[in-house]
């Protein structure tokens, strides 16, 4: 008789790793952490037992249904969470990639895609290769206008999302993403190794709890603000949108277009507004 199969580990935030430290021509051995990254296969379960690979991204594990269920919503494959029955791991628990496969069954079947979307999507890019904004024109609609929020809210933001970063205080290698309410209060908070996914865990958390569209609300990156998180934000419907970095000139394009008020580099007092500057209020 076969030994039974050991329970698999649920993969951590962390990994540890040992490293060299070298300091003032000295060396020293010591343990650290790492932010873990792994790949996650996104596959959707339809109605008459059809099943579709639909991507695999390089993740920090955690979050992870919310993680699917945002990509899917912000690439134009679910319209809501009313689409969604349930999300779960890798069907069989013991194969050795369980946790790294999220199965996402929904109610109806998805709209055709590019099948070069149907590939592998990389932490730091997301699914790239949109070549104009036409590509999201097609489905998402302007923002709602409003709401008006003061630069003294804007400029305490990057500090609540420092606070809330746990796993980049033992790492110092993760993106963050939160979502505001126009006062400042926080409402959700991802880390991952890609900007784009903490954005997806962020938005897909939201859907879950049935809250999209995120109309008054403000999202707050850590580090550039790309096309991709915008057009992520415009398929939520969320308003306002800020960088502790540069936007990238299509960001930009993209945030006039949809009527979507675009920060940059908030840092402090300071920052910079690119697009829909009569969201923050003057005085």
């Amino acid at each position: 008789m076969s030994e039974p199969a050991e329970e698999l580990a649920r993969p951590t935030s962390t990994t540890r790793t040992g490293v060299v430290t070298i300091e003032g021509g000295r060396r020293r051995r010591r343990q650290d952490r790492l932010a873990t990254e792994e790949p996650m296969e996104i596959r959707v379960d339809e109605p008459g037992g059809v099943q579709r690979n639909v991507a695999v991204t390089m993740r920090t594990p955690g979050n992870d249904f919310d993680l699917a269920v945002g990509f899917l919503f912000t690439e134009g494959l679910l319209d809501g969470a009313n689409q969604v029955r349930n999300v779960r791991y890798c069907a069989v628990p013991r194969e050795e990639q369980h946790y790294n496969v999220v199965s996402v069954t929904v109610t109806r079947a998805l709209p055709e895609f590019e099948s070069s979307r149907n590939f592998y999507a990389t932490s730091s890019c997301g699914i790239c290769g949109k070549a104009s904004l036409d590509a999201i024109e097609t489905r998402s609609e302007p923002v709602a206008p409003g709401p008006e929020v003061s630069a003294e809210v804007l400029a305490g933001l990057p500090e609540t999302l420092r606070r809330a970063q746990s796993v980049f205080d033992r790492t110092g290698g993760l993106h963050a993403a939160a979502l505001f309410d126009a006062a400042g209060r926080l409402i959700a908070s991802r880390e991952d190794v890609g900007r784009h996914n903490a954005v997806d865990k962020v938005i897909g958390s939201e859907l879950l709890a049935g809250r999209v569209p995120l109309s008054g609300t403000i999202l707050l990156v850590s580090g550039r603000a790309s096309f991709e998180i915008v057009q992520k934000a415009a398929a939520a419907g969320i308003p306002v949108i800020c960088a502790v970095s540069a936007p990238s000139s299509l960001a930009v394009d993209a945030a006039r277009r949809f009527g979507m008020t675009l920060i940059g580099f908030l840092r402090g007092e300071r920052f910079n507004v690119y697009a829909h500057p009569e969201r923050i209020a003057e005085g």
